[in-house]
Protein backbone atom coordinates (compact mmCIF):
# COMPACT_ATOMS: atom_id res chain seq x y z
CA UNK A 1 0.00 0.00 0.00
CA UNK A 2 1.43 3.45 -1.10
CA UNK A 3 1.56 6.08 1.71
CA UNK A 4 -0.74 8.30 -0.02
CA UNK A 5 -3.47 5.20 -0.05
CA UNK A 6 -2.46 4.54 3.68
CA UNK A 7 -3.42 8.13 4.22
CA UNK A 8 -6.56 7.71 2.87
CA UNK A 9 -7.44 4.91 4.45
CA UNK A 10 -6.50 6.49 7.86
CA UNK A 11 -8.75 9.23 6.97
CA UNK A 12 -12.06 7.22 5.64
CA UNK A 13 -11.76 5.07 8.78
CA UNK A 14 -11.76 8.47 11.16
CA UNK A 15 -14.43 10.45 8.94
CA UNK A 16 -16.76 6.95 9.06
CA UNK A 17 -16.18 6.67 12.92
CA UNK A 18 -16.90 10.40 13.38
CA UNK A 19 -20.02 10.37 11.22
CA UNK A 20 -21.36 7.57 12.85
CA UNK A 21 -20.65 8.54 16.46
CA UNK A 22 -22.82 11.88 15.67
CA UNK A 23 -25.94 9.71 13.91
CA UNK A 24 -25.85 7.66 17.36
CA UNK A 25 -25.75 11.21 19.51
CA UNK A 26 -28.49 12.66 17.09
CA UNK A 27 -30.54 9.45 17.61
CA UNK A 28 -29.84 8.88 21.02
CA UNK A 29 -32.68 10.64 23.19
CA UNK A 30 -30.41 11.34 25.96
CA UNK A 31 -28.88 13.66 23.58
CA UNK A 32 -29.26 17.01 24.71
CA UNK A 33 -30.06 17.66 21.20
CA UNK A 34 -32.81 15.08 21.14
CA UNK A 35 -35.08 17.49 23.07
CA UNK A 36 -35.91 19.00 19.57
CA UNK A 37 -36.94 15.74 18.46
CA UNK A 38 -37.56 16.09 14.67
CA UNK A 39 -34.50 18.65 14.07
CA UNK A 40 -32.21 15.87 15.30
CA UNK A 41 -33.53 13.35 13.62
CA UNK A 42 -33.49 15.51 10.40
CA UNK A 43 -29.96 15.88 10.90
CA UNK A 44 -28.96 12.46 10.75
CA UNK A 45 -30.82 11.85 8.16
CA UNK A 46 -28.17 14.16 6.07
CA UNK A 47 -25.38 12.64 8.21
CA UNK A 48 -26.42 9.24 6.78
CA UNK A 49 -26.61 10.61 3.35
CA UNK A 50 -22.69 12.01 4.18
CA UNK A 51 -22.04 8.58 5.19
CA UNK A 52 -23.27 7.06 1.56
CA UNK A 53 -21.09 9.25 0.22
CA UNK A 54 -18.18 8.62 1.67
CA UNK A 55 -18.37 4.72 1.52
CA UNK A 56 -18.49 5.25 -2.39
CA UNK A 57 -15.72 7.51 -2.67
CA UNK A 58 -13.77 5.05 -0.63
CA UNK A 59 -15.02 1.97 -3.49
CA UNK A 60 -13.64 5.03 -5.85
CA UNK A 61 -10.61 5.12 -4.39
CA UNK A 62 -9.96 1.63 -5.85
CA UNK A 63 -10.09 2.60 -9.34
CA UNK A 64 -9.08 6.27 -9.11
CA UNK A 65 -6.01 7.46 -7.83
CA UNK A 66 -7.07 10.72 -6.35
CA UNK A 67 -9.07 12.24 -3.59
CA UNK A 68 -8.76 15.85 -2.31
CA UNK A 69 -9.77 17.28 1.40
CA UNK A 70 -9.54 20.41 2.28
CA UNK A 71 -6.61 19.84 5.08
CA UNK A 72 -5.90 23.23 6.12
CA UNK A 73 -9.68 23.87 6.80
CA UNK A 74 -12.31 22.04 6.98
CA UNK A 75 -11.27 18.71 6.89
CA UNK A 76 -13.77 17.81 4.67
CA UNK A 77 -13.70 16.62 1.03
CA UNK A 78 -13.38 19.80 -1.31
CA UNK A 79 -16.31 20.44 -3.92
CA UNK A 80 -15.43 18.76 -6.91
CA UNK A 81 -15.40 15.37 -4.94
CA UNK A 82 -19.24 15.49 -5.02
CA UNK A 83 -19.66 16.87 -8.42
CA UNK A 84 -17.82 13.99 -9.36
CA UNK A 85 -19.85 11.97 -7.80
CA UNK A 86 -23.23 13.29 -8.80
CA UNK A 87 -21.66 12.98 -12.83
CA UNK A 88 -21.22 9.35 -12.24
CA UNK A 89 -24.31 9.09 -10.84
CA UNK A 90 -25.88 10.19 -14.45
CA UNK A 91 -24.05 7.95 -16.06
CA UNK A 92 -23.56 5.08 -14.03
CA UNK A 93 -25.71 2.94 -16.10
CA UNK A 94 -24.05 3.70 -19.26
CA UNK A 95 -20.88 2.60 -17.53
CA UNK A 96 -22.29 -0.41 -16.01
CA UNK A 97 -23.14 -1.91 -18.80
CA UNK A 98 -19.57 -1.93 -20.48
CA UNK A 99 -18.21 -3.88 -16.89
CA UNK A 100 -18.65 -7.90 -16.09
CA UNK A 101 -21.65 -9.09 -13.75
CA UNK A 102 -19.52 -9.41 -10.47
CA UNK A 103 -20.08 -13.40 -10.39
CA UNK A 104 -18.12 -13.53 -13.95
CA UNK A 105 -15.86 -10.65 -12.22
CA UNK A 106 -14.72 -13.12 -9.29
CA UNK A 107 -14.46 -16.34 -11.77
CA UNK A 108 -12.15 -14.21 -13.80
CA UNK A 109 -10.04 -13.43 -10.93
CA UNK A 110 -9.89 -16.59 -9.70
CA UNK A 111 -8.97 -17.91 -12.96
CA UNK A 112 -6.11 -15.52 -13.19
CA UNK A 113 -4.76 -16.23 -10.31
CA UNK A 114 -4.36 -20.01 -10.54
CA UNK A 115 -2.91 -19.34 -14.38
CA UNK A 116 -0.55 -16.48 -13.01
CA UNK A 117 0.26 -17.00 -9.71
CA UNK A 118 0.00 -13.32 -9.16
CA UNK A 119 -2.88 -10.91 -8.05
CA UNK A 120 -5.30 -9.65 -11.08
CA UNK A 121 -4.96 -5.92 -10.34
CA UNK A 122 -6.94 -4.92 -13.57
CA UNK A 123 -10.01 -6.80 -12.65
CA UNK A 124 -9.66 -6.14 -9.13
CA UNK A 125 -9.99 -2.54 -10.90
CA UNK A 126 -13.12 -3.23 -12.32
CA UNK A 127 -14.66 -5.10 -9.75
CA UNK A 128 -14.19 -1.65 -7.39
CA UNK A 129 -15.73 0.54 -10.69
CA UNK A 130 -18.79 -1.88 -10.71
CA UNK A 131 -19.59 -1.93 -6.92
CA UNK A 132 -18.47 1.81 -6.84
CA UNK A 133 -21.40 2.35 -9.35
CA UNK A 134 -24.00 0.02 -8.20
CA UNK A 135 -23.86 2.12 -4.58
CA UNK A 136 -23.25 5.69 -6.61
CA UNK A 137 -26.75 5.21 -8.61
CA UNK A 138 -28.60 5.51 -5.39
CA UNK A 139 -30.37 9.09 -4.30
CA UNK A 140 -28.97 8.62 -0.88
CA UNK A 141 -25.77 10.41 -1.25
CA UNK A 142 -25.15 14.01 0.15
CA UNK A 143 -24.82 16.62 -3.18
CA UNK A 144 -23.78 19.41 -4.19
CA UNK A 145 -27.76 20.83 -3.28
CA UNK A 146 -30.59 18.62 -1.86
CA UNK A 147 -34.08 20.03 -2.56
CA UNK A 148 -36.54 21.23 0.66
CA UNK A 149 -38.33 18.51 2.32
CA UNK A 150 -41.33 19.57 4.35
CA UNK A 151 -41.24 17.61 7.60
CA UNK A 152 -44.19 19.12 9.61
CA UNK A 153 -47.25 20.43 9.39
CA UNK A 154 -49.03 22.43 12.10
CA UNK A 155 -51.43 25.89 12.71
CA UNK A 156 -50.61 28.66 14.65
CA UNK A 157 -53.68 28.96 16.82
CA UNK A 158 -52.69 32.54 17.34
CA UNK A 159 -52.77 33.69 13.28
CA UNK A 160 -54.89 30.65 12.00
CA UNK A 161 -52.25 30.48 9.14
CA UNK A 162 -50.87 26.97 8.41
CA UNK A 163 -47.09 26.70 8.77
CA UNK A 164 -44.07 23.86 8.24
CA UNK A 165 -40.68 22.96 8.75
CA UNK A 166 -38.88 22.30 5.78
CA UNK A 167 -35.18 21.32 5.23
CA UNK A 168 -32.70 21.66 2.50
CA UNK A 169 -28.97 20.58 2.64
CA UNK A 170 -25.59 22.41 1.07
CA UNK A 171 -22.46 21.84 0.78
CA UNK A 172 -20.91 24.77 0.51
CA UNK A 173 -18.04 25.18 -2.40
CA UNK A 174 -16.00 27.71 -1.44
CA UNK A 175 -16.01 26.81 2.55
CA UNK A 176 -15.74 22.85 1.89
CA UNK A 177 -18.42 22.27 4.49
CA UNK A 178 -21.71 20.61 4.60
CA UNK A 179 -24.41 22.69 5.64
CA UNK A 180 -28.55 21.60 6.90
CA UNK A 181 -31.09 24.15 6.94
CA UNK A 182 -34.54 24.01 8.74
CA UNK A 183 -36.86 26.90 8.50
CA UNK A 184 -40.64 27.51 10.41
CA UNK A 185 -42.59 28.89 7.74
CA UNK A 186 -46.29 30.02 8.19
CA UNK A 187 -48.30 30.36 4.98
CA UNK A 188 -51.13 33.05 4.51
CA UNK A 189 -52.06 31.66 0.95
CA UNK A 190 -55.90 31.68 0.94
CA UNK A 191 -55.79 28.58 -0.84
CA UNK A 192 -53.89 26.88 1.66
CA UNK A 193 -55.27 28.58 4.64
CA UNK A 194 -58.74 27.24 3.09
CA UNK A 195 -57.48 23.89 2.61
CA UNK A 196 -55.66 23.15 6.05
CA UNK A 197 -57.13 25.01 8.58
CA UNK A 198 -60.50 23.93 9.63
CA UNK A 199 -63.50 26.46 11.13
CA UNK A 200 -61.86 25.77 15.06
CA UNK A 201 -58.57 26.89 13.79
CA UNK A 202 -56.83 23.80 13.84
CA UNK A 203 -54.99 21.04 11.21
CA UNK A 204 -57.70 20.15 9.02
CA UNK A 205 -57.77 16.09 9.82
CA UNK A 206 -59.80 15.67 6.42
CA UNK A 207 -56.50 16.45 4.42
CA UNK A 208 -54.16 13.64 3.75
CA UNK A 209 -50.60 14.70 4.08
CA UNK A 210 -47.94 11.79 3.63
CA UNK A 211 -45.15 13.41 5.13
CA UNK A 212 -42.10 14.37 4.19
CA UNK A 213 -43.66 16.00 1.08
CA UNK A 214 -40.90 16.37 -1.52
CA UNK A 215 -40.40 20.66 -1.70
CA UNK A 216 -42.45 23.03 0.34
CA UNK A 217 -45.92 22.18 0.85
CA UNK A 218 -47.63 24.93 -1.19
CA UNK A 219 -47.54 23.17 -4.51
CA UNK A 220 -47.61 27.02 -6.53
CA UNK A 221 -44.18 28.13 -4.52
CA UNK A 222 -42.57 25.10 -4.43
CA UNK A 223 -40.44 25.65 -7.56
CA UNK A 224 -39.93 29.22 -6.39
CA UNK A 225 -38.94 28.00 -3.12
CA UNK A 226 -36.05 25.39 -4.31
CA UNK A 227 -34.66 28.15 -6.75
CA UNK A 228 -34.19 30.32 -3.43
CA UNK A 229 -32.90 27.99 -1.69
CA UNK A 230 -30.31 26.80 -3.58
CA UNK A 231 -29.36 30.72 -4.41
CA UNK A 232 -29.14 31.45 -0.85
CA UNK A 233 -27.68 28.54 1.14
CA UNK A 234 -23.77 29.82 0.62
CA UNK A 235 -22.34 29.79 3.93
CA UNK A 236 -20.88 33.62 3.94
CA UNK A 237 -24.77 34.49 4.08
CA UNK A 238 -25.61 35.27 7.69
CA UNK A 239 -29.08 32.76 9.00
CA UNK A 240 -30.43 36.70 9.49
CA UNK A 241 -29.68 37.56 5.87
CA UNK A 242 -30.90 34.42 4.86
CA UNK A 243 -34.15 34.69 6.68
CA UNK A 244 -34.80 38.59 5.47
CA UNK A 245 -34.33 37.08 2.24
CA UNK A 246 -36.86 34.46 2.21
CA UNK A 247 -39.41 37.31 4.21
CA UNK A 248 -38.98 39.55 1.71
CA UNK A 249 -39.04 37.54 -1.58
CA UNK A 250 -42.23 35.41 -0.43
CA UNK A 251 -45.36 37.81 -0.36
CA UNK A 252 -47.48 34.73 1.60
CA UNK A 253 -44.64 33.34 3.60
CA UNK A 254 -43.67 34.34 7.14
CA UNK A 255 -40.67 32.88 8.21
CA UNK A 256 -40.70 32.44 12.33
CA UNK A 257 -37.25 30.57 12.56
CA UNK A 258 -34.03 29.18 10.45
CA UNK A 259 -31.63 27.48 12.01
CA UNK A 260 -28.65 26.74 10.19
CA UNK A 261 -26.17 23.44 11.05
CA UNK A 262 -22.62 23.53 10.29
CA UNK A 263 -21.00 19.94 9.92
CA UNK A 264 -17.34 20.34 10.66
CA UNK A 265 -14.46 21.41 10.88
CA UNK A 266 -13.02 17.97 11.27
CA UNK A 267 -9.42 17.17 12.33
CA UNK A 268 -7.40 14.22 11.83
CA UNK A 269 -3.48 13.02 13.17
CA UNK A 270 -1.61 12.93 10.26
CA UNK A 271 -3.86 14.06 7.48
CA UNK A 272 -5.65 17.51 8.60
CA UNK A 273 -3.45 20.55 9.56
CA UNK A 274 -6.51 22.90 10.63
CA UNK A 275 -5.23 23.36 13.88
CA UNK A 276 -1.08 22.60 14.73
CA UNK A 277 -2.07 22.26 18.57
CA UNK A 278 -5.12 19.70 18.10
CA UNK A 279 -2.83 17.77 15.31
CA UNK A 280 0.32 17.50 17.41
CA UNK A 281 -1.28 15.86 20.28
CA UNK A 282 -4.18 13.55 18.38
CA UNK A 283 -0.64 12.32 17.13
CA UNK A 284 0.08 10.44 19.78
CA UNK A 285 -2.88 9.03 19.87
CA UNK A 286 -2.04 5.09 19.98
CA UNK A 287 -5.43 3.98 17.77
CA UNK A 288 -5.10 5.87 14.06
CA UNK A 289 -9.05 4.93 14.30
CA UNK A 290 -9.21 7.11 17.40
CA UNK A 291 -7.43 10.27 16.32
CA UNK A 292 -10.08 12.31 15.34
CA UNK A 293 -11.98 15.54 16.42
CA UNK A 294 -15.33 16.84 15.32
CA UNK A 295 -17.00 19.62 15.71
CA UNK A 296 -20.29 20.81 14.46
CA UNK A 297 -22.42 24.68 15.14
CA UNK A 298 -26.35 25.33 15.34
CA UNK A 299 -27.11 28.76 14.11
CA UNK A 300 -30.43 30.21 15.12
CA UNK A 301 -32.62 33.07 14.31
CA UNK A 302 -35.89 33.66 15.14
CA UNK A 303 -38.56 36.25 14.98
CA UNK A 304 -39.33 38.30 17.96
CA UNK A 305 -42.85 40.33 16.03
CA UNK A 306 -44.25 40.57 12.97
CA UNK A 307 -44.88 44.04 11.36
CA UNK A 308 -48.04 44.18 9.77
CA UNK A 309 -48.70 45.36 6.46
CA UNK A 310 -50.73 47.61 4.75
CA UNK A 311 -52.40 47.89 1.79
CA UNK A 312 -52.80 51.25 -0.52
CA UNK A 313 -54.52 52.73 -3.56
CA UNK A 314 -50.84 53.58 -5.10
CA UNK A 315 -48.78 51.43 -2.61
CA UNK A 316 -48.38 48.60 -0.55
CA UNK A 317 -46.35 46.70 1.78
CA UNK A 318 -46.06 43.34 3.17
CA UNK A 319 -46.31 42.02 6.33
CA UNK A 320 -42.83 41.84 8.05
CA UNK A 321 -40.53 39.94 10.36
CA UNK A 322 -38.73 41.44 13.32
CA UNK A 323 -36.20 38.93 13.31
CA UNK A 324 -33.64 38.84 16.53
CA UNK A 325 -30.43 39.21 17.04
CA UNK A 326 -28.55 38.58 20.44
CA UNK A 327 -26.41 41.60 20.69
CA UNK A 328 -25.48 41.64 24.00
CA UNK A 329 -23.44 38.94 22.33
CA UNK A 330 -20.39 39.80 20.38
CA UNK A 331 -20.05 36.36 18.51
CA UNK A 332 -24.18 35.93 17.97
CA UNK A 333 -24.07 39.40 16.45
CA UNK A 334 -20.93 38.29 14.14
CA UNK A 335 -22.97 35.50 12.85
CA UNK A 336 -25.92 37.16 12.54
CA UNK A 337 -28.34 34.72 15.00
CA UNK A 338 -30.59 34.77 17.93
CA UNK A 339 -28.21 32.52 19.32
CA UNK A 340 -25.78 29.48 18.72
CA UNK A 341 -23.94 26.56 20.06
CA UNK A 342 -20.66 25.05 19.31
CA UNK A 343 -20.54 21.26 19.58
CA UNK A 344 -17.48 18.62 19.76
CA UNK A 345 -17.45 14.88 19.57
CA UNK A 346 -14.62 13.27 20.14
CA UNK A 347 -13.55 9.81 20.98
CA UNK A 348 -12.20 9.11 24.93
CA UNK A 349 -8.72 8.20 24.30
CA UNK A 350 -8.58 11.00 22.21
CA UNK A 351 -10.30 13.08 24.85
CA UNK A 352 -7.82 11.88 27.27
CA UNK A 353 -4.52 12.62 25.58
CA UNK A 354 -5.80 16.50 25.31
CA UNK A 355 -6.66 16.40 28.77
CA UNK A 356 -3.20 14.91 29.91
CA UNK A 357 -1.59 17.58 27.43
CA UNK A 358 -3.52 19.90 29.37
CA UNK A 359 -5.01 21.26 26.09
CA UNK A 360 -8.45 20.40 26.59
CA UNK A 361 -9.80 23.60 28.36
CA UNK A 362 -8.52 25.62 25.78
CA UNK A 363 -9.31 23.75 22.82
CA UNK A 364 -13.01 23.07 23.84
CA UNK A 365 -13.57 26.64 25.49
CA UNK A 366 -16.86 27.70 24.37
CA UNK A 367 -17.64 23.97 23.32
CA UNK A 368 -20.43 21.31 24.14
CA UNK A 369 -18.01 18.12 24.33
CA UNK A 370 -19.27 15.28 23.56
CA UNK A 371 -17.24 11.61 24.03
CA UNK A 372 -17.32 8.33 22.67
CA UNK A 373 -16.74 5.59 23.67
CA UNK A 374 -17.52 1.48 23.36
CA UNK A 375 -20.30 2.86 20.75
CA UNK A 376 -21.88 5.60 22.90
CA UNK A 377 -21.90 8.90 23.51
CA UNK A 378 -21.23 10.70 26.79
CA UNK A 379 -22.23 14.83 27.05
CA UNK A 380 -21.78 16.93 29.87
CA UNK A 381 -18.12 16.49 30.29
Amino acid sequence: MTPENEAAARYFSAITAALSGLEVFMRDDRSPLYRHGIVAKIVAEYIARLDKSFACWRNRLGFMDTFRISRAESGFPVFQNLLELENDRRQADARLANIPLAGELREEMADFILRHKEFPEALQKSMAERLYLEDVKSENTFGPFTLAQTAKVSVNPKTARPYYLVHWATFDGSANLPLVYMVTVEDSSEAMVRQLVDSNGKLNDKVDIPLPVDGLLNPELAHRFDDFAEKNSAYTLSPATIAVNLDKDFEPLHPKQLRRVVLGPFYSAGITDNNSTVTEVLAKVRKPENAWLLTWTIQEVYSKGEKPGRKGLFSSEKTTQEFFINTDDLEAARQGVSSYENHALIPHEAYQALYAAGEAQKIFAGYKVHILSNGQVISDV
